[in-house]
């Protein structure tokens, strides 16, 4: 198997970059409109996106931004179905993180939901903790996660 790469990019995403994350995105989400999931990506303040590429092709992503001052939101992210299971989730969380500990962060947010166990499952083994529930339009309870970076 060949090695994963992973980039960095800070801000806004180069336009071929973000229709390919979004063709990724959408293999594995649903629901939310394009159109809007964009728009949300360009109202978030200090973005991050950390991508994993393997033979030059997207396997990965985990995107978040800033909150408020010393806490970082982590707020989507994926694995391609034929990459899961090999650890890359966690490696862009451990990733993601250490970039939060240099650029100033003392705090990591995330929120799942229970139908999502593998992600929830994930935030537990890396140091989250449930701090609290809050229901989406739907009335489903998104569970509030949250790490103390040290």
């Amino acid at each position: 198997m060949k090695e994963i790469q992973y980039q960095f990019i800070e801000n806004q995403l180069p336009s071929p970059t973000l229709e390919v994350l979004l063709e990724l995105h959408f293999q594995v989400f649903s629901g939310q409109p394009r159109d809007e999931l964009i728009q949300e990506m360009r109202e978030a303040p200090a973005l991050l996106t950390i991508i994993a590429y393997q033979n030059q092709q997207m396997i990965s992503y985990k995107m978040g931004y800033w909150r408020k001052e010393g806490h970082f939101y982590s707020w989507l992210g994926c694995v391609s179905d034929e990459f899961r299971g090999q650890g890359i989730a966690s490696k862009l969380m451990q990733l993601q993180h250490e970039w939060c500990k240099t650029h100033g962060y003392h705090t990591v947010r995330t929120m799942t939901y229970n139908r999502w166990r593998n992600m929830l499952i994930l935030d537990l083994k890396h140091g989250f903790n449930i701090v609290g529930l809050l229901a989406d339009k739907a009335g489903e309870p998104k569970i509030i996660l949250e790490k103390k970076l040290t």
